[in-house]
């Protein structure tokens, strides 16, 4: 199967304003997140996209053209990666929210989280792994197993992406750090997923394209683990 790359949006003009933005319309990438997304261009300038995969919010867009531009990629829009539907929660401070009964299970037990007027983060994660794994499978019949595409999204998105890829239940997927403009890498295979980067800000990710197989392992399956931990190459 392809190779993913889990690119959270850059920096916007929500980051840092204390608001649950969710899906509220007009949030742009601020000055920050616009330097972000010129720089992903020599950031992944040694991987071979073959895709670029976003949510339909404003600022996944923006984080991506820069990019899509220099590989005349044409982004393909995908609702169900969209930002959580925060319900009536959305464009609410912050600090007014820490004191709702409710914050605590978003913290403690999310998988039982769901939002006043809003969707669940079980529901979430359910519509995002299925997006993400109709992808890949589309990338991978059209280009083969070495190909490497990029979706866009949004934190908790990616966080219930990466939770599923872990086999790690949904109640422990607050431990995961997404960033602004991190990359993250998930290789699907036939058996298990491989999850190759986290929280990356780096700049050098050359190491994410997989490699052609050798002849001494075209025996082993390609959702095998090596035994005795990756020799790196």
């Amino acid at each position: 199967m392809a190779t993913v790359v889990l690119l959270r949006h850059a920096r916007s003009t929500a980051n840092g304003s204390g608001v649950l933005a969710g899906r509220s319309e007009g949030v742009h990438l601020d000055d920050t997140g616009r330097a972000q997304a010129d720089g992903l261009v020599a950031r992944l300038a040694d991987v071979p996209l073959r895709a670029i995969v976003t949510s339909p919010l404003t600022r996944c867009g923006e984080t991506v053209a820069p990019l899509a531009a220099a590989r005349e990629l044409v982004p393909v829009t995908e609702d169900a990666l969209a930002e959580v539907d925060y319900g009536s929660w959305t464009g609410r401070a912050l600090k007014d929210l820490f004191s709702e009964p409710l914050w605590k299970v978003v913290q403690q037990h999310p998988s039982a989280a769901v939002f006043p007027g809003g969707e669940g983060l079980a529901a979430v994660q359910s519509r995002a792994v299925a997006a993400v794994r109709a992808h890949d499978a589309k990338v991978t019949a059209e280009h083969g197993d070495h190909a490497v595409w990029l979706l866009c999204s949004h934190g908790d998105v990616i966080k219930a992406i990466l939770a599923d890829a872990l086999a790690q239940h949904l109640d422990s997927f607050q431990r995961i750090m997404v960033d602004p403009s991190s990359v993250s890498v998930v290789r699907y295979t036939e058996t298990r997923p491989f999850v190759l980067r986290m929280n990356d800000l780096g700049s050098a990710l050359t190491g994410i394209v997989p490699p052609e197989p050798k002849p001494e392992e075209d025996a082993v399956a390609s959702g095998d683990a090596v035994v005795g931990g990756s020799t790196g190459a």
